[in-house]
This record gives C-alpha cells, structure tokens and sequence, in this order.
C-alpha cells in the first residue's frame, strides 16, 4: 500500500480527533508544570549555576557516586552529587557535589566523615545566587524573545492565521513537554540546557515549516501525496538529528553536553508528535474548510 494510501484512511476519519491528541499533550504538560510550580516554587528545578550555591569537587577514583548521594540527601536533601571524568581515558576520577542551601563548611564537613581526602584532592567554587537569579532571567528572556521573532516570521511567511497558528503551537509544545517530562524525573536545569530549548525552536520550526509549505503552498499532486513527501522528508532529517544527538548523549563525558543531547531528543520525540499529528491534523481540517467556503 503507497503511503498516500494509508495517510488518507488515517487521517480522513480522524483528523479532528488527531489534533485534539496534540492539544491534549499541551494541556497535560502545562498541568505538570503548574502542579511542579506550586509544590517547588518554580516549574523546573535549577542547577546552582542559575540559582547560586556550593560546587565541591574531590579528584578521587573509586568513590561511589549513589553511595554519597544517597548519604548527603538523607542528611541534608536537595545535594546533586555527580560523575568527574576524564575527558582523554574517560576514567571516573572524582565527584562533584552541589548545593544551594548548604555553606561550603557545612558541606566539607559531612563529606569528610564519609570520603578521606587530601587538600589537594580538593576544590570549590560558589556562586551568587543574585548573579545567578540574574543570569537565568536573561536567559529566560531570550528564549522568549526568540520564540516571539520565530512566530513573527512564521505570520510573515505564511500570512494565515490558520497554518501559522498551527507552526507556532507545534514549538510551544515541544518546549513545553520537554520540560514537563524533565520535571518529573527531577531534572536540574542548567544554563546549557536553555541553550538547548532555543536549539529545540530551530529543530521544530524546520520539520513544521516543510509540512506547512508542501501542502499550503504547493499545488502539484493531491493533499494527501504532498503530505507524504513532506512525512517522508520530514522523518528523515528528524531520525537523523535523533540518532546524532542520541550517539552524542551515549558517548560525551561532559555533562553539558550530556544535558543538551538529552533534551533534544526527548524534544524530537514530541516533534514528531506536535508535526505529523497535531501540524497536519490542523493543516487538512483548514484546506477541507476552504474547500467548503469556496464551494
């Protein structure tokens, strides 16, 4: 069976239950977040770099990373402890502890009843919870103001509301329910991990924009045999960027690295979601209503 074929037993029958499928993930997603936002005072947890706080480092091989977090968060609670690697062996060389709430005395001490360790085995280095607050407003305002000259573009572009409408709700999402599902497993947000979201923008906009044209702007072949090129395309360059960023994630020791892979791929996934259910669904429910009108 050609896919044309299929997409139009598919979507002909369900296309209005299908973008409901998308606005339902919005709308779960923002539910998880305010439920985040009301019992933690921010919709997802922050790393000590944009909420100010205590990094400890102690080079020293063979400490066990779940050992001495699972000993610092039944003392204290809320400490990320993480991996030290080196970058040439990527050998386990050490941990690196962070806390916002703790002094670094504090913290040094209940280290040392748990970990022998030299002083030169040791480093530390806070940050300014006002420059770090800061820090992560602008960030915060960054993104917003990409996402807003992203959408001005899309309007331009495409100058219907409809469609546009239906670009800029498939990003919103993916941003959004990517977040969600970082919240739920108590994901520590950094700067680089913004970095990420605006990168997720460009992702979303790519695969939207190509649905958006081919059958919008381009009037060769039926909806449903434009709709297949662009799926065909689409999911190309999508598993494509999944699979780079997924060998990214398995083989990086940096742990920015780490969490930009990482949030891209969860972000992917609901692309492909957002686009070929949502995007389209919405697309094929506005042509078949300006075929009504014209008729």
């Amino acid at each position: 069976m050609k896919l044309e074929i299929f997409l139009e037993k598919v979507y002909e029958k369900n296309y209005k239950k299908l973008i409901f499928i998308s606005l339902g993930l919005l709308i779960l997603s923002i539910v998880i977040l305010g439920i985040n936002y009301a019992s933690k005072g921010s919709i997802i947890e922050r790393d000590i770099s944009l909420k100010g706080g205590i990094s400890i480092t102690i080079e020293k091989e063979s400490l066990n990373e779940n050992e001495i977090s699972s000993y610092l968060n039944e003392k204290f609670g809320n400490i990320n402890v993480r991996t030290l690697t080196d970058l040439s062996s990527r050998r386990n060389i050490g941990l690196i502890i962070e806390s916002s709430t703790l002094s670094e005395g504090e913290l040094t001490s209940a280290l040392k009843e748990k970990i022998d360790f030299t002083e030169d085995e040791y480093s530390s280095e806070s940050y300014s919870s006002s420059f770090s607050e800061s820090f992560y407003r602008q960030l915060i305002l960054t993104l917003i103001f990409a996402f807003i000259l992203m959408a001005i573009v899309v309007a331009l572009t495409f100058r219907t509301f409809v469609p546009s409408l239906a670009v800029i709700l498939a990003a919103l999402t993916d941003i959004i329910a990517t977040l969600a599902v970082l919240s739920l497993f108590n994901f520590h947000l950094s700067a680089g991990g913004i970095t990420a979201l605006l990168l997720v923008i460009g992702y979303s906009i790519d695969t939207d924009v190509l649905l958006t044209t081919k059958l919008i702007k381009r009037k060769i072949g039926t909806m449903y045999e434009r709709l297949s090129q662009s799926i065909k395309t689409g999911l190309t360059m999508t598993i494509t960027s999944m699979v780079a960023v997924l060998i990214g994630y398995l083989f990086s020791v940096a742990s920015v690295l780490k969490e930009i892979f990482l949030i891209i791929f969860i972000a992917l996934i609901f692309d492909v979601i957002t686009t070929y259910v949502g995007n389209a669904s919405i697309l094929i429910w506005h042509i078949k209503n300006k075929k009504n009108e014209t008729n």
